[in-house]
């Protein structure tokens, strides 16, 4: 089996894997708009293959607290996958579905259950967006599970599927998401299948292994 690095593999799919990102976003982005009532546009300024233990330095500070909603995956494609936000872009969200105006948010690690609720579904929207834009590239059945979401540390949220599916130092499809709207929002999705998923995503890509 032939084997490739990471830098090999981004080089020679780096248009396929932006074109993932570009579907998913642009599907999202209507999707999202249809909900808040508002024109909202999705940019992905990148989108690569990477180590899993280092998407925590890819994504910012670890010690930052964001708002992770997790799903795992299954059928073709088995592992786990997230959507991770900062706080004050998921305060607007979650402020803007649920039809709140003007609202301060003086503690901005506090959500409420109905604003969690909001930014699952949310999240959900933006995971599933980006899995069916990978699934119609690759013709593979990826299903998600149920998602679940948590407030906290970027590099506790992150610790959480690399423990569940053993997958420090493998391989995860990292892109990353500009919302534009009223304010800028930047977030991230994050999809890391275990090993023979892995290569049946690059192998579904036209890469002989």
């Amino acid at each position: 089996m032939t084997k490739y690095t990471l830098d090999e593999v981004n080089d020679m799919y780096v248009d396929v894997l932006k074109e993932i990102g570009n579907v998913g976003s642009g599907n999202a982005a209507t999707a999202i708009a249809n909900m808040v009532g508002t024109r909202i546009d999705m940019k992905v300024p990148n989108v690569k293959l990477m180590d899993v233990g280092k998407l925590g330095s890819a994504i910012g500070p670890e010690e930052e607290t964001v708002i992770g909603i997790f799903l795992e995956v299954s059928h073709d494609i088995d592992g786990s996958m997230m959507f991770l936000l900062d706080l004050e872009s998921g305060h607007y969200l979650a402020d803007k579905l649920l039809m709140k105006e003007n609202v301060v948010h003086e503690q901005m690690e506090v959500f409420d259950e109905m604003e969690l609720s909001a930014l699952k579904e949310v999240g959900n929207i933006i995971t599933a967006s980006y899995l069916s834009a990978l699934a119609s590239m690759t013709n593979l059945t990826i299903l998600p599970s149920v998602p679940y979401i948590c407030v906290d540390m970027a590099a506790a949220i992150l610790s959480v599927p690399a423990i569940e599916f053993g997958l420090v130092g493998d391989r995860a499809l990292l892109i990353e998401t500009e919302i534009c709207a009223d304010v800028a929002i930047r977030g991230y999705f994050i999809l890391m299948p275990e090993q023979e998923s892995y290569y049946k995503i690059l192998s579904a890509l036209g890469l002989s292994l």
